[in-house]
């Protein structure tokens, strides 16, 4: 199945799903910490879906979508928040896609093995000098972003990166998302060294590559498929501000933070006339 929005009120989705059976386009609900998110079930109809999404975003109002509910005798059909539709591991999946899932879980094996003691920060980190820039170890350019320091780093990153990496994946596909690991790591990781040297670690500067990505995309191509409300932003905005005056409490690689956050916004403008597929 694919996202295709999620709703804060549950009338107005189950009204939009029940208009979109009447067009021969099967969708379902499931209940979300975010709201109620609306998935299309036969993927052969995205198209025609997604200018649907487009047309109820512009006139959720229209009488159309509460007659539909009348017509199709759940005109007062509620979800129950308190039960949810989907157990959390099935709800955690529907909202990953396998490279969201992959990262996760290749963040999880690594911190695992660091914990156990073995040498797997030495494998990965930057490269130490200068002077190896150019040797044939390139992984190091990205894979300081898979190694982190805490819980509560690794759990704070985690986060971010499903919300926002799986709905760049859903929407938009793996091979987007995976530009944006590659090209969002690996530039913040450089500069981060240049800022600070090469001990550090972390997907934050991938976080705020997607994080940018996503607010400029869809305040550039509303019908997108992406969200990100300003809250959020202005939140990870104000985290980077408090980072560079090292108010965190702990040390946080804020050129990676901002130079992702570069890398993002750039690549949600050259993207802004791009259709999703």
């Amino acid at each position: 199945m694919i996202q295709l929005l999620v709703l804060g009120d549950a009338r107005m989705a189950q009204a939009l799903v029940d208009y979109l059976a009447t067009l021969g386009i099967p969708c379902e609900l499931t209940q979300s910490e975010l709201g109620v998110s609306v998935w299309l079930a036969d993927e052969r109809r995205l198209a025609q879906a997604q200018q649907e999404v487009k047309r109820f975003l512009a006139e959720p109002n229209h009488p159309r979508y509460m007659e539909a509910s009348w017509q199709s005798g759940r005109a007062d059909a509620r979800i129950d928040y308190s039960k949810g539709m989907t157990d959390p591991i099935t709800d955690f999946l529907h909202q990953a896609g396998p490279l969201t899932l992959v990262v996760i879980i290749a963040c999880l094996a690594i911190y695992a093995l660091d914990a156990i003691g073995l040498p797997i920060f030495d494998e990965l980190a930057f490269h130490p000098t200068l002077a190896q820039f150019t040797d044939w170890q390139a992984w190091r350019y990205v894979t300081p972003a898979f190694i982190h320091f805490s819980v509560l780093h690794l759990v704070f990153n985690l986060l971010w990166w499903w919300y926002l990496g799986g709905q760049i994946e859903q929407r938009l596909g793996s091979g987007k998302l995976f530009i944006l690991l590659i090209v969002g790591a690996a530039l913040p990781n450089i500069a981060e060294f240049f800022a600070s040297g090469p001990r550090f670690g972390g997907l934050s500067g991938v976080v705020y590559a997607l994080l940018g990505y996503s607010w400029l995309r869809a305040r550039l191509q509303p019908d997108c498929g992406l969200a990100m409300p300003p809250a959020l932003m202005g939140f990870m905005l104000v985290w980077l501000v408090l980072g560079f005056f090292d108010m965190l409490g702990t040390p946080t690689a804020n050129m990676a933070h901002l130079v992702g956050l570069l890398v993002g916004l750039l690549q949600g403008w050259l993207d802004r006339h791009h259709r999703p597929a």
